[in-house]
């Protein structure tokens, strides 16, 4: 196993379940000190029970991230064990699946609250404490080609790109870039789970992913064997899009 994360300490949002914690398994094996957050403790205790039986480091920062004062807890958490850190991935996400029409207010904002304004506000809390580092953000193809009933997580994964590409012009690429992994189907909770999938109003067609193969993509991106990609959404979706 490469150790392309030895002495680096590594920030995963969502890291409980799914491609999530498929990335801070993987970073724990190649050397990374792991900070898993996510909201379900159980699986927060399990995830660091592997990674430590494996001989990684990790610790469980149970979070929130649609909460501000969760998100400024876990960065400074972060920091008193372990000092810096070196590697952000906003993982963490949410759907739902309503009509425009009959979508509440505030479950648009929520989502948006969870799976953009978390990517936002991770990046001003960590930022000033990286140096040659690297943030990854978890996109979608539904940033591309959406389906009905899903536009506020659409929404939110397009906004996502845009904010890669932005933040990559506003910082050197020397300090720390930024970049995004749009999956197609992954199989996760959250696919099946998914009501649409359930009824058929959104096919699964062609290959489903496993979070261990996204994992391979986000851990490319956030070491510096991706040294020369900066804003830019590299989408690991078994060729998805090019049959919607």
């Amino acid at each position: 196993m490469q150790q392309r994360f030895q002495d680096k300490v590594c920030f995963v949002t969502g890291a409980t379940s799914g491609i999530g914690r498929a990335v801070a398994v993987q970073m724990a094996q190649e050397g990374g000190r792991v900070a898993i957050l996510g909201r379900d403790a159980q699986e927060g205790r399990d995830v660091v029970r592997e990674i430590k039986a494996a001989g990684g480091t990790a610790m469980f920062i149970r979070t929130d991230v649609g909460r501000d004062a969760q998100l400024v807890a876990a960065v400074n958490k972060t920091l008193a064990a372990w000092h810096k850190i070196d590697v952000l991935v906003s993982n963490a996400g949410m759907m739902t699946f309503d009509t425009i029409l009959t979508l509440k207010p505030k479950s648009w904002d929520t989502l948006l609250q969870v799976n953009l304004r978390s990517l936002f506000r991770l990046t001003q809390l960590c930022l000033p404490h990286m140096k040659h580092g690297s943030i990854v953000a978890v996109s979608s193809v539904h940033a591309h080609q959406t389906t009905p009933n899903v536009i506020p997580y659409a929404t939110s994964k397009g906004a996502i790109e845009a904010f890669v590409r932005g933040l990559s012009q506003e910082i050197p690429h020397t300090h720390t870039r930024i970049n995004a992994v749009a999956p197609g189907a992954v199989d996760t909770p959250m696919l099946w789970s998914n009501p649409n999938v359930k009824s058929g109003k959104e096919k699964i067609t062609g290959q489903v992913g496993t979070p261990e193969e996204l994992s391979a993509a986000i851990c490319f991106l956030a070491s510096s064997e991706a040294s020369f990609i900066n804003g830019t959404t590299l989408v690991a979706d078994g060729g998805r899009l090019a049959t919607l």
